[in-house]
């Protein structure tokens, strides 16, 4: 999830005003849901400013870890520091707003690998056939978010998806099951064409399976209600063992929580 204030000032690259959305908001939600731990993703609107990121992770404690935005020249000393408030990983948004560029990503991953860090990568998934190999040696874990992110839905047998699967198959990689609404051409409530890729992606590697709420759905106006986005991992992940991978032992292992 993301956490937006209004008195944090946007990048120039930042592609819409976000909502103001503190973390007392999310707090409701997580309730609601009842979500126990969470993941602070540091927004593209806010680029290497990641104060406000850092306060909501601060407030929440050992129940959550964060994703950040820094930049390749980035002192070891701040990434210590970040790792010690809870900084799991580093994230990369290779789309419109996004502040990193593609060319960093390697010598990044290098980086932050002495500090147990993740690569989190938002593109639009046809493009995963072009920077597969790449990806595939990244000495970091390597998180591709929103079911892949086709910008324009796509069949299981597209080549783009098949890079995003063979990448699961290298065991380095995780994809995120969240945010249908993103790329989704039929829409609610259940997004089948994305929901599709979704299931073929349980189906193939569930053990590297994570879920996102992706609040408070920025750029999505009206946003949508999040507790029929959770409904939708029993359509996706239809059994029991399934989902308390997915929700509880495949995230405590990639962003380091204790006692899944």
């Amino acid at each position: 999830m993301h956490v937006y204030e209004d008195r944090f000032p946007l990048v120039p690259q930042a592609v819409f005003k976000p909502p103001h959305a503190p973390l007392a908001d999310y707090r409701a939600v997580q309730r609601a849901l009842g979500l126990s731990r969470v993941v602070v993703v540091q927004p593209s609107g806010y680029g290497y400013d990641n104060r406000c990121m850092l306060e909501a992770l601060a407030e929440l404690g050992d129940s959550a870890r964060a994703v950040a935005i820094v930049p390749i020249d980035v002192p070891d000393a701040e990434l210590d520091r970040l790792t010690r408030a809870g900084v799991r990983g580093v994230r990369y948004h290779l789309l419109p707003g996004g502040i990193s560029p593609w060319e960093s990503l390697e010598p990044m991953a290098t980086r932050v690998a002495a500090f147990e860090w993740h690569v989190q990568l938002q593109l639009d998934g046809r493009d995963l056939p072009r920077y597969e190999s790449a990806l595939s040696r990244l000495p970091v874990p390597l998180v591709i978010d929103h079911n892949g992110k086709f910008l324009e839905p796509v069949a299981v047998d597209h080549p783009g998806f098949l890079s995003l699967l063979r990448l699961l198959e290298g065991g380095n990689t995780w994809v995120k099951l969240s945010a249908p609404y993103e790329t989704s051409k039929v829409g609610a409530p259940r997004y089948d064409d994305v929901g599709v890729l979704a299931k073929a992606l349980v189906s193939a590697r569930p053990d590297r399976c994570v879920w996102a709420t992706n609040w408070p759905h920025p750029g999505r106006s009206p946003p949508p209600d999040t507790a029929p986005l959770l409904d939708l991992l029993w359509e996706w992940a239809p059994d029991d063992a399934t989902r308390r991978s997915i929700l509880v032992d495949n995230p405590a292992t990639l962003y380091g929580f204790l006692g899944a």
